[in-house]
């Protein structure tokens, strides 16, 4: 069996994390880039992530999250941000980026530019939102996935209330917003999870081959 399918096969979302255990900086620092190279629809990386490495947060955190205690058990826990407004200045400076490192010409550039500019300003805040919110889910899994082959532990987790993390995490007057939630750390030992079988449909049944 090839590598990454032990790999995912290993992973589990974690119910009881090992406390004394924690993840190396070598090891954020690989989840932090993990992040940053997620692909993003246009490229436009509406989101940010926060690193949380700090017990007392942690454990204030946890009666926002449906008292699970992963959050507070857990190395380090990882919060995924959307961008609340994705405006016209904000479109204009990842151009500016491309042009940067890229060094492409506005000939080229300012066509998909404006038509970006023109599709999100006929955009609710609603429907910026729901748009940035995939965005998450995209980083998410490729941060479980990177976390599987990495063998670090997580449990990527929607049930938590943003408005109560936003607050606690000082950002509830800027343009983000906290979406998802995963932390990341080592499984305890007697993490009777850790030992079920994976209960996933045959591939006969979630695969359609069109030869």
């Amino acid at each position: 069996m090839n590598s990454s399918i032990d790999s995912l096969q290993w992973r589990y979302a974690v119910k009881k994390f090992d406390t004394t255990k924690l993840l190396s900086e070598a090891k954020i620092s690989l989840l932090k880039e993990a992040f940053n190279l997620t692909a993003t629809s246009y490229g436009l990386q509406p989101l940010k992530l926060m690193v949380v490495h700090n017990k007392e947060l942690q454990e204030n955190l946890v009666a926002h999250s449906y008292y699970q205690q992963q959050v507070a058990q857990a190395s380090h826990v990882l919060i995924l941000c959307i961008e609340t407004n994705i405006s016209e200045a904000y479109i204009r400076n990842y151009f500016n980026l491309i042009k940067d490192i890229r060094n492409t010409s506005d000939e080229i550039l300012n066509p998909f530019r404006d038509t970006l500019i023109t599709t999100f300003s006929k955009m609710t805040a609603e429907e910026k939102k729901a748009w940035a919110t995939k965005q998450a889910y995209l980083a998410m899994g490729n941060l479980l996935t990177v976390c599987a082959l990495e063998n670090i532990d997580s449990c990527p987790m929607e049930g938590f209330v943003p408005s109560k993390y936003d607050e606690l995490l000082g950002i509830k007057d800027t343009n983000l917003t906290s979406v998802l939630v995963l932390p990341v750390g080592y499984r305890a030992a007697d993490d009777l999870f850790a030992t079920l079988e994976k209960v996933r449909k045959p591939l006969s049944d979630s695969i359609i081959e069109i030869n």
